[in-house]
Parts: C-alpha cells; sequence; structure tokens
C-alpha cells in the first residue's frame, strides 16, 4: 500500500494555499512535505498537525492505496 495525498493537494488549491504555505500553517518540516509529494507514509502526529490547521478529518486529506508499490 501506499499513501495518496491528491485530496490534500486539491484542499490546498481550492483554499488558496501553497504547499510552502501548510509547512508554516501546519507546522511541518520540509521532510514531511517531500515525503507526502513521494507518496510515502508520514506519522500520524504530522497527519494530525495538517489535520488541525486545516480544520479537516484525516479521511480528507489522504488515502491508502492497496496496489504494490514498485
Amino acid at each position: 500500500m501506499h499513501a495518496n495525498y491528491k485530496k490534500l493537494w486539491k484542499l490546498l488549491i481550492d483554499k488558496d494555499m501553497k504547499k510552502t504555505d501548510l509547512l508554516t500553517v501546519a507546522g511541518i518540516s520540509t521532510n514531511i512535505l517531500a515525503k507526502m509529494n513521494k507518496g510515502e507514509y508520514i506519522s500520524m502526529d504530522s497527519l494530525n498537525k495538517i489535520c488541525k490547521a486545516l480544520a479537516v478529518d484525516v479521511g480528507d486529506i489522504v488515502e491508502l492505496n492497496k496496489k504494490e508499490m514498485d
């Protein structure tokens, strides 16, 4: 499985935010953003920070795909 953050990227567009804005608002590192861009897992703590900053639930920003990563 791998993580799909397309919902988050769309949400940022809807809120007229850039990915770099998310760093400041949610207090996450550039490493976390890089992992999300690659579809890698991030910690629940990081997901929680993003959810609180954007006032959404985890299901609103990430989906888990059941296909194997190469």
